[in-house]
């Protein structure tokens, strides 16, 4: 048997994919017409077949008349839309996103709705519950995925389960060392997400960073898909990103990747809540921008009136967003230089001003870019929206995606970790 995540593993995920991307492009089809389109052997297509027909993902549709002269008409075979639903819930600073897609890979809905900063978590929950039977009808089918995948704020180390539900075990979030310490971590306990949403509903629950999910859902469905080597930034409340490396999506030593908000542009800048000084975050998140703007005599309340008057011509909101975007370019022109990606996907609440940010970060980039890159790496605004890492969430949890190659494995990972000393991390394979 291949182990799970291993050579063989991954090429039998590519062809379920294949084969699942045929009947969602062309609808029910024959045995015999899948087999001319997707060019697999026959006992390869029919082993694959049988498995997705057991896992619920694909049914019989319904017997048609096909050319074939005397016997029985052709069985076709279709998705199935009502084999279940894999849930993504990204837990914003202040708002919540949620998002579901059926065994058949296919966006069957999203939700979002903001919410106060400090909103307690029990509260974070309930209007988590409340967003996803919007989605689900009232009632939530996992099938056999049997987990969700969430997304967080803030660092976030191996995306584990929660230890099959009991929260007296320390597994949920990975122990982060403390930047100023030199010397062993502290175990930190579950995440109070993952407590409260396994109680609701009594699923295992996959965590990670949202920002890094969101880069995971932009690679898979929106503006990077299909591209092996990806930089995202995310300009939000917050300012972070995600890396694709070589077709696999990189987290980095603890989970610490992408952390591109605290990129020094100015040394003699604003304190960051990280303890820095002049961070891209004190110039590029939401509350910096639009700081910047009111004590340039504007009075825009959120980033949908900056973005507005921006579009109207207002000289002070062209300015601001000006010098936001240079900053942004010039980190993404240093990133770039010593990561080489092809593509370059710019998204959160931010991007939505459009051009009169896009612009200068595009300027900067390319001022500073090496000139061989110049004209090899794309810029992109993101496609998803706020749901980005809602759907990376569920990314996660199907773990079929080439991106996850090198993360552990999915809804299994919920099991109970191996003891550990004090100060060590508990052992993984790396699939």
């Amino acid at each position: 048997m291949s182990q799970p995540g291993g050579p063989l593993s991954q090429l039998r995920r590519g062809h379920e994919e294949l084969v699942l991307g045929l009947l969602r492009k062309h609808g029910p089809l024959s045995r015999g017409e899948l087999g001319r389109r997707c060019g697999l052997s026959r006992t390869t297509l029919y082993d694959i077949l049988a498995e997705l027909v057991a896992g619920g993902a694909v049914v019989t549709a319904s017997e048609r008349e096909t050319p074939r002269g005397r016997g029985r008409p052709a069985e076709t075979l279709t998705l199935n839309p009502d084999a279940g639903q894999a849930i993504g819930i990204d837990f914003a600073r202040r708002g919540l996103h949620v998002a579901a897609i059926n065994l058949a890979h296919e966006i069957v809905g999203s939700a979002s709705e903001p919410h106060d900063a400090d909103l307690p978590w029990e509260q974070r929950v309930e209007l988590a519950g409340r967003l996803v039977g919007s989605l689900t009808g009232g009632t939530l089918s996992l099938g056999a995925l049997s987990a969700i995948g969430v997304g967080v704020v803030g660092p976030v180390g191996d995306p584990v389960g929660d230890a099959a539900g009991d929260p007296d075990v320390d597994a949920a979030v990975d122990p982060v060392q403390d930047p100023e310490e030199d010397g062993a971590r502290e175990p930190a306990g579950p995440h109070p997400a993952q407590v409260l949403l396994r109680e609701r509903f009594g699923v295992p629950v996959l965590l990670d960073n949202n920002t890094r999910l969101a880069a995971l859902g932009e690679a898979i469905w929106g503006a990077a898909a299909g591209v092996r080597d990806v930089l995202y930034l995310r300009l939000s409340h917050g300012v972070g990103g995600g890396l694709v490396v070589g077709g696999s999506l990189h987290r980095g030593a603890y989970g610490l990747s992408g952390e591109f908000g605290h990129i020094t542009v100015d040394q003699d800048g604003a304190r960051c809540d990280c303890g820095g000084t002049g961070c891209l975050e004190t110039i590029a998140s939401i509350r910096a921008v639009l700081d910047a703007y009111r004590a340039a005599g504007g009075r825009a309340g959120d980033v949908p009136e900056l973005a507005k008057a921006a579009r109207a011509g207002d000289a002070a909101a062209l300015a601001v967003l000006d010098g936001v975007g240079a900053g942004v370019g010039g980190v993404l022109a240093a990133l770039c230089n010593a990561i080489g990606p092809s593509v370059i996907v710019v998204g959160g609440e931010l991007a939505e001003a459009g051009s009169a940010l896009m612009d200068p970060i595009e300027r900067e980039l390319r001022a500073h870019v090496m000139p061989i890159s110049r004209h090899r790496v794309s810029l992109r605004r993101a496609t998803l929206g706020e749901v980005a890492g809602a759907l990376g969430g569920i990314a996660l949890v199907l773990h079929e995606s080439p991106l996850l190659s090198r993360y552990p494995a999915g809804p299994e990972l919920a099991e109970d970790p191996p003891t550990t000393q004090p100060g060590t991390r508990p052992a993984k394979e790396n699939p």
